[in-house]
């Protein structure tokens, strides 16, 4: 019987050994991280008096490791608390601390021999039933274990993270011939709902899924850039976010990966295939042995196929392996693209296009689509697998066989079969069946191809799409910016759709609207949405058109209607959970506020910055923070309110954004009634359960009470801390007329230290601030600067 993992080690400490022991410290598992002993000591140690009989040196790969986890970007940790986790030894003498141990994961190198011996000493010391598995990426798990005892067979298998592992969401889970069911199932459950991963189970064949097909796709795209005479910034620029793909498209990905990384993953298939035709795609160009020969492996060397000059960023020209201007790609079908709606629309638009763009981008997807189908059986269990492990692996929009739904199979296949491609048989039997997708979704629900029928695809019930919630039960009421929705159980949905989910009038307006209907009818109300980032902030581009044409009557009335819509929502008569994730910034943080009680995803990024555009909150966030973190403290103790009012002043004036939800605790964006949700697909579900929870044990409204404040005496020494950074030229003389604003109304104004006033009183004053600096022409210059740039002016 498998109970629950609670204290888990990691073997091998390299940067995916200490990845993944960041990530279980991340989610609250004491984790223990070992290493091999050094060999020799350092000329350092010998200067110190230091010897291999020494614990510092004994220990040092795994010193070095949790060192490098402080530091390293993107943050391994969701806070540097994280690290009291990690407890640190080595793997000759401390190896018997894991017999109090739930879970093993290997994470030495990658060599069959190097690993079946560190399994050998783990089978004598590991406790019976306990979990081991391997973060191999590509060596047979299956053979890994054959020495070992039956016991440890039944409880071993692959679990493959992707790096970073923090936020990478792909995890392949690879059983042997003798893991046991309970085992298996019990992992996926732990890596969906626990590790917050999404679990796709993989067969033991090189490089399992994401990485077969992965690998394969990068390396055609290079064979079809030097065979088609295209350039390698004209490459990156049209197989990114134009066909669904991240930023980093083909090349700068494999900069980041590192080219002696990747090209270690592709000899792995090269080495463990046996079709010819195959081994050709696997094989590495000479020029990219040359790279990792001249150590231009990417960007922890410096320079790969990219390199930065200045402000200039070159690229390098394949044929003579010098650096050139960066080239990009611009096509009828490119620029048709843009003006095309849906990633669907835009793949047809671009694959069938007859031109260079379309041309390189058919010859690199066709093939990769039938390479798919021809290892479907060999690779998973199902296309689902496939397509997961190519979007939570490799950052891609649609998998292999969606993108194929994309383009219209029977068209695709056509034109392959006329340039004399072979399509595999059972996908050609799929089509004179009748069946024209390999996917049918029909009122919210999702069906997929397999074996000659369609079946449901079931999912964890913590899953909860607002798409098809919307394609089964319609929308209680919607307007351009947000709907309300039915969550089922009695609970419904606030969700934001306006471009980059910004707060304008039509969302205020909805925000009242289902608070007065959630109040008649509804549980609760869940506010979150399954775009890219949960709020950037307010309409920044509306604001600042009315202020250039002196409208600040209008300003100040869509103003005041925000901060009523907040306030009617914290005193609603039902209970209100906000469910922010990603970028929940300015007015985004402004919702979150209020509610009854937050659940954030990991990955949030919270921050009042409208001080970056000239401003300050003008939503009730100033109000909000501070009774935020005057809740938060201990009741019935001393506390000192000018402490609160520095900490809040600061954050706000800092512009502060946490890097992660644990973070936003730090900085009392969140406090103990809220919670975080590891696994960012299960967040409706937990903010539901959370509104059901809140329900049932008799929630009531809060009660409006006062809110005491520092008053004159605190504004002063507010406004003397603003007074050093200026003076020290931390803040521009404009930052710091900011900044003088916002100490007034953090502190209240001219009243006494202590004064309690209520929260309309600060409301007042906050919007009555924010009008005054929408006036000022250096704000309306980093509003501009903003909407152009992308990012804040220091002016």
């Amino acid at each position: 019987m498998i109970g629950s993992i609670k204290k888990a080690a990691v073997l091998g400490s390299g940067v995916m050994g200490s990845g993944i022991a960041a990530h279980l410290a991340n989610i609250g598992i004491p984790t223990l991280l070992l290493d091999i002993v050094p060999r020799e000591v350092t000329d350092e140690e010998k200067a110190k008096g230091l010897t291999l009989e020494d614990k510092v040196v004994r220990n040092r790969f795994v010193l070095s490791a949790v060192e490098k986890l402080k530091k390293q970007k993107p943050a391994p940790l969701t806070s540097k608390e994280s690290l009291s986790l990690i407890s640190i030894g080595n793997m000759d003498d401390d190896m018997e601390l894991l017999k109090d141990v739930d879970w093993i994961i290997e994470v030495v190198v990658e060599n069959l021999d190097v690993k079946k011996k560190v399994f050998a000493r783990v089978d004598e010391v590991r406790k019976p039933g306990s979990i081991v598995t391997s973060n191999t990426s590509g060596i047979s798990v299956e053979r890994m274990s054959e020495d070992c005892s039956e016991d440890f067979k039944k409880h071993f298998l692959g679990t493959h993270f992707f790096n970073p592992p923090r936020y990478l969401k792909l995890l392949e889970v690879i059983p042997t011939q003798h893991t046991s069911e309970e085992v298996l199932s019990f992992m996926k459950t732990f890596g969906e709902d626990v590790l917050g991963k999404g679990v796709v189970l993989a067969k033991d064949t090189p490089n399992f899924i994401a990485n077969r097909i992965g690998t394969y796709g990068l390396l055609l795209t290079v064979q079809e850039m030097i065979k088609g005479g295209y350039s390698v910034g004209e490459v990156d620029s049209i197989t990114g976010p134009l066909v669904g793909r991240p930023k980093s498209a083909t090349f700068r990905t494999l900069d980041v990966v590192g080219l002696d990384t990747f090209i270690h993953v592709a000899n792995n298939v090269y080495d463990n295939v046996t079709d010819e035709k195959e081994k050709v795609v696997f094989e590495i160009p000479p020029f990219m042995k040359e790279m990792v020969q001249n150590g231009w492996i990417g960007s922890k060397s410096g320079q790969g196929f990219f390199l930065k000059q200045g402000k200039d960023i070159l690229e390098l020209n394949p044929q003579t392996l010098q650096y050139e201007p960066r080239k990009k790609l611009k096509s009828a079908s490119t620029e048709m693209s843009k003006q095309t709606k849906g990633l669907s629309a835009k793949m047809k638009t671009l694959l069938y296009a007859d031109d260079r763009a379309g041309t390189l981008l058919w010859n690199i997807i066709s093939p990769v689509l039938l390479y798919s189908a021809t290892l479907y059986k060999e690779i998973a269990d199902d296309i689902v697998a496939i397509d997961n492990a190519m979007k939570w692996g490799f950052g891609w929009e649609q998998g292999p066989f969606e993108i194929w739904d994309a383009i219209g199979v029977s068209k695709s296949i056509m034109k392959m079969e006329s340039e004399g491609k072979e399509v595999p048989t059972w996908v050609k039997e799929m089509l004179d069946n009748g069946h024209e997708s390999f996917y049918k979704h029909d009122n919210g629900d999702v069906h997929f191809y397999h074996d000659g029928e369609y079946k449901a695809l079931h999912e964890n019930q913590k899953k909860i799409y607002i798409k098809r919630l919307k394609e089964k039960n319609g929308v209680i009421k919607k307007n351009t910016g947000a709907s309300l929705i039915d969550l089922g159980d009695g609970v419904a949905g606030l969700e934001f759709h306006s471009k980059s989910n910004a707060i304008g009038f039509d969302i205020v307006q909805m925000i009242n609207y289902a608070v007065e209907e959630v109040g008649k009818n509804y549980k609760g109300l869940v506010i979150g949405n399954q775009a890219k980032n949960f709020c950037v902030g307010a309409n920044l581009a509306m604001i600042l058109m009315e202020a250039q044409d002196d409208n600040y009557f209008e300003i100040e009335m869509v103003v005041k209607h925000f901060q009523d819509a907040m306030m009617r929502m914290k005193y609603s008569s039902k209970p209100v959970v906000a469910a922010p994730f990603g970028m929940t910034l300015g007015g985004g943080t402004e919702v979150c506020l209020p509610a009854d009680s937050i659940q954030a995803s990991m990955e949030t990024y919270m921050g009042l910055v409208e001080v970056g555009v000239g401003l300050i909150p003008g939503g009730g966030g100033n109000k909000e923070l501070y009774m935020k973190y005057l809740n938060s403290l201990p009741k019935d103790t001393e506390f000192d309110l000018q402490k609160v009012a520095n900490k809040v002043f600061e954050t706000v004036a800092m512009a502060k954004v946490s890097t992660s939800a644990k973070e936003a605790l730090e900085l009392n964006f969140l406090n103990s009634k809220d919670g975080i949700s590891v696994n960012g697909d299960h967040l409706i579900h937990d903010a539901k359960q959370k509104v059901i929870s809140l329900y049932d044990a008799g929630y009531k409204a809060p009660v409006r009470k006062k809110v005491p404040v520092v008053g004159e005496s605190g504004y002063a020494t507010l406004q003397l801390g603003a007074q050093n950074m200026f003076y020290s030229g931390f803040i521009s003389e404009h930052d710091l007329k900011i900044a003088k604003k916002l100490a007034h109304v953090i502190s209240g104004g001219k009243l006494a230290y202590g004064t309690e006033v209520d929260e309309q009183y600060l409301l007042d004053l906050e919007r009555e601030a924010f009008l005054s600096l929408i006036g000022e022409p250096k704000s309306q210059a980093r509003m501009q600067h903003m909407l152009v740039k992308g990012k804040a002016l220091r002016n």
